[in-house]
């Protein structure tokens, strides 16, 4: 299929217009025009890069791209070198941000709770990117944090008593823990994020709500793979996901 029709659609159907990012989202460097094979990943680090051009693909779709705000905007360096592959192998890069987390169907969010079980209740914050809901049935902190390992194969970091009972939960994909204090007001026993920093530890315990970090990468897998494979149903296209290392 054309690049600009693709464009055009995962613009539309991601509804990028209606988000303020901190990134440009949608087509972020140009290649050749027609796209055949799609591989996806989380982030457009220069191993992806690798990668996708060896397994022969026309576009490269992620969640982490390029020109970020307060970044530096020439192209030198790292920048130079990964936007310099793509160029000279005429690869397409895609890049959603937080259309990608919002998604109803696509999104992060949404499949990160399907994924972990949760009954979704509602929406909150900026933009209304988090989520809060349910479990299917009370549990502890401590079966909580192993479900989250087996899932996400990764264990994650957590802060609270571990024998305190779950019930209500939020969560939000990424590096979203300077979201807390939003959280705070939910009446949620746990909140599931990417990261977490020192001031979080000490909301955690004076709160009483149970602080996870199941990883950065590993809360963000799942959205891009779920719109690769849409599209490549849809229009007929090859796609492979790519999961690049990352502890994070």
């Amino acid at each position: 299929m054309h690049r600009d029709v693709l464009e055009k659609y995962l613009n539309e159907l991601l509804d990028i217009h209606r988000f303020q990012d901190y990134c440009p989202n949608g087509l972020q460097v140009e290649g050749r025009h027609q796209i055949e094979k799609i591989v996806s990943g989380v982030t457009a680090s220069l191993d992806l890069l690798q990668a996708a051009i060896a397994a022969k693909a026309d576009a490269i779709l992620v969640h982490h791209g390029y020109f970020w705000r307060n970044e530096d905007s020439r192209i030198v360096g790292i920048k130079s070198r990964r936007i310099g592959l793509l160029m000279a192998n005429q690869v397409n890069l895609f890049a959603y941000h937080l259309p990608l987390d919002s998604h109803p169907q696509f999104g992060n969010n949404t499949l990160l709770g399907k994924k972990l079980g949760f009954i979704e209740t509602g929406r909150f914050g900026g933009q209304d990117i988090m989520m809060h809901g349910e479990l299917p049935k009370k549990t502890t902190l401590k079966e909580l944090e192993e479900r989250i390992s087996r899932t996400l194969l990764r264990k994650p970091q957590v802060i609270g008593d571990e024998n305190k009972i779950i019930h209500r939960i939020a969560w939000c994909t990424g590096g979203a823990q300077n979201y807390f204090d939003a959280v705070i007001p939910q009446n949620v026993d746990a909140y599931i994020t990417g990261e977490i920093s020192e001031h979080n530890v000490h909301l955690a315990r004076e709160t009483g709500i149970a602080f996870i970090s199941a990883g950065h990468h590993a809360t963000e897998r799942y959205g891009v793979q779920a719109l690769g494979d849409h599209i490549a149903q849809k229009f007929s296209l090859q796609h492979q996901f790519i999961d690049m290392d990352n502890p994070v």
